[in-house]
């Protein structure tokens, strides 16, 4: 029940694959695979570019693994819980590759925040998203910097607040988190593959020099990160989020 993470390089081209049988959420220790993984293809020099995808034709990420949520019993560990998604995003920011999200599905809440964190998503018309932190009893605070860089306050605001209601992959486009919106899975394959072939033969200097100007202001987000976490953490064991979460136990 730990998730699986597969990778393939071709032409330059490295694409990593993860899954995880419950919604290809993401426990721990697959988000620091992803992001060990990512960081090590930064520095590949056989490597021009990266496509970040989950398996299979459901969702694309369910976020954090919600039986870790279940089993978190101290602020430490949910201070280190937290830290999960901060820590692969980091990852993805400080890759001087650009990485290319294939979106397949559905996303929530930390699954949002991968998105946003690449340097450009192409995703199905089945791919709406959901940020659901709130009717839990905290927020999504650590992916915050991230989803507020790709699509602003405002439709960050909307995510966060009406926290149980889907928003479409066209809305998701419109306000910036998706840079292209296809029909279905074929082209999505054939869009990621166009796209990424030719940014195989483009300077990777110049990449990296563009992916740095992307990410200008967001240059003190590891520390946002720690902030947020422990923020996160003391939410969570708040008697108002304890209530909800027994609630699910119960129902399990």
């Amino acid at each position: 029940m730990t998730g699986e993470l597969s990778l393939s390089v071709t032409n330059s081209i490295a694409t990593l694959d993860f899954y995880h049988p419950k919604g290809n959420s993401l426990p721990s220790a697959l988000l620091s695979k992803l992001a060990e993984s990512i960081t090590r293809l930064g520095n590949d020099a056989e490597v021009k570019v990266i496509v970040l995808r989950s398996k299979g034709d459901g969702a694309f990420c369910a976020g954090a693994s919600f039986d870790e949520l279940l089993a978190i019993d101290s602020e430490e560990t949910a201070n280190t819980f937290f830290k999960g998604f901060g820590h692969l995003i980091l990852a993805i920011k400080n890759c001087p590759k650009f990485v290319i999200a294939s979106v397949q599905g559905k996303a929530v809440g930390g699954g949002v925040g991968i998105i946003a964190a690449c340097d450009y998503a192409i995703a199905s018309e089945t791919a709406s998203i959901k940020l659901s932190e709130l009717s839990i009893g905290f927020g999504p605070f650590v992916i915050a910097p991230a989803v507020i860089r790709k699509i602003g306050i405002s439709a960050f605001s909307t995510l966060t607040i009406d926290s149980t209601n889907w928003k479409s992959s066209d809305w998701a486009e419109e306000k910036g988190l998706y840079n292209a919106v296809v029909q279905d899975f074929e082209k999505l394959e054939h869009e990621v593959h166009s796209l990424t072939e030719q940014l195989a033969g483009y300077s990777l200097a110049a990449m990296r020099a563009i992916k740095t100007t992307l990410w200008e202001g967001f240059e003190d987000i590891e520390s946002t990160f720690e902030e947020r976490a422990k923020l996160s953490g003391s939410l969570s064991q708040s008697e108002v989020t304890q209530f909800i979460l027994a609630r699910f136990k119960q129902g399990s």
